[in-house]
């Protein structure tokens, strides 16, 4: 198996998987105070915890949206395998046509995900993930990137809106009961949940019709699978795709 490491604004998901099937997935805190060796003793952890030994991992692959911890966990990658982690970026064989501006300045975990998604669905496709920040991305019937859009995250959204309100309380983020709400809770989370809901049936209406056919969509990330089952279109929750994308990118790049 591989040992594959998503590192996101506020989480890092790592998981142990092959052409079969994924073994684990955990996710730790994102934290720019620690080191690279107590990176490494949470990453001993979790294959202790799931009885993997340094034998079963023949390499690892690491993405990543936070440049400064790239090092540290590269590092810690390299003392828990024995082997230093490919790194998604520029360089990189992707197999992926990228039709932007500026290529190389397309986020890892964007690349990563329509990777994946090439591999598993039929285009056009539209990629939903849902962390701190919302990102879709569109990938044409002819399999290039052609692009997308970023928003502010489901719960950086609500924490902007308490932080900056003298009397709306922090809440949960359950599924809501009805659309109008009939307290200050509801409300908020009435707002929170189906204003994302909404906003992204519009934007995939908008994607469509300038894709001038109807898309795959395909959501993950933390909050999709709270969110996507209040939209009106049919979106598809695929929890490990980043996992399965960098399995991928990880065979490319394999030397001969």
């Amino acid at each position: 198996m591989i040992l594959a490491v998503d590192m996101g604004n506020s989480n890092i998901v790592v998981g142990g998987l092959d052409d079969q099937a994924t073994y684990f997935e955990e996710r730790i805190t994102t934290d720019d105070r620690k080191t690279s060796l107590e990176y490494a003793i949470m990453l001993k952890n979790i294959l202790e915890i799931h009885k993997i030994k340094r034998s079963d991992i023949e390499g690892s692959i690491i993405s990543s949206v936070v440049p400064p911890l790239n090092a540290p966990l590269s590092s810690a990658v390299k003392k828990i395998t024995g082997k230093r982690p490919f790194l998604v970026g520029s360089g990189m064989k992707t197999g992926l046509n990228i039709k932007m501006d500026n290529p190389k300045a397309v986020g890892g975990d964007r690349i990563v995900a329509a990777v994946a998604a090439i591999a598993r669905y039929e285009g056009p496709i539209i990629i939903i993930d849902m962390g701190t920040a919302t990102t879709m991305d569109v990938v044409d019937k002819a399999g290039s990137y052609i692009g997308g859009v970023i928003l502010p995250g489901v719960k950086v959204a609500l924490n902007s809106l308490v932080s900056n309100t003298a009397q709306l309380p922090r809440i949960n983020l359950d599924v809501p009961k009805r659309t109008i709400g009939k307290n200050t809770i509801e409300c908020m989370r009435n707002g929170i949940m189906y204003g994302n809901a909404a906003m992204l049936d519009g934007l995939i209406d908008r994607m469509e019709a300038e894709l001038g056919e109807p898309a795959t969509l395909v959501a993950t990330g933390g909050m999709s699978r709270f969110i996507t089952p209040l939209c009106t279109h049919k979106i598809i929750y695929d929890a490990d795709l980043l996992l399965r994308g960098l399995l991928i990118l990880y065979r490319q790049n394999m030397p001969e």
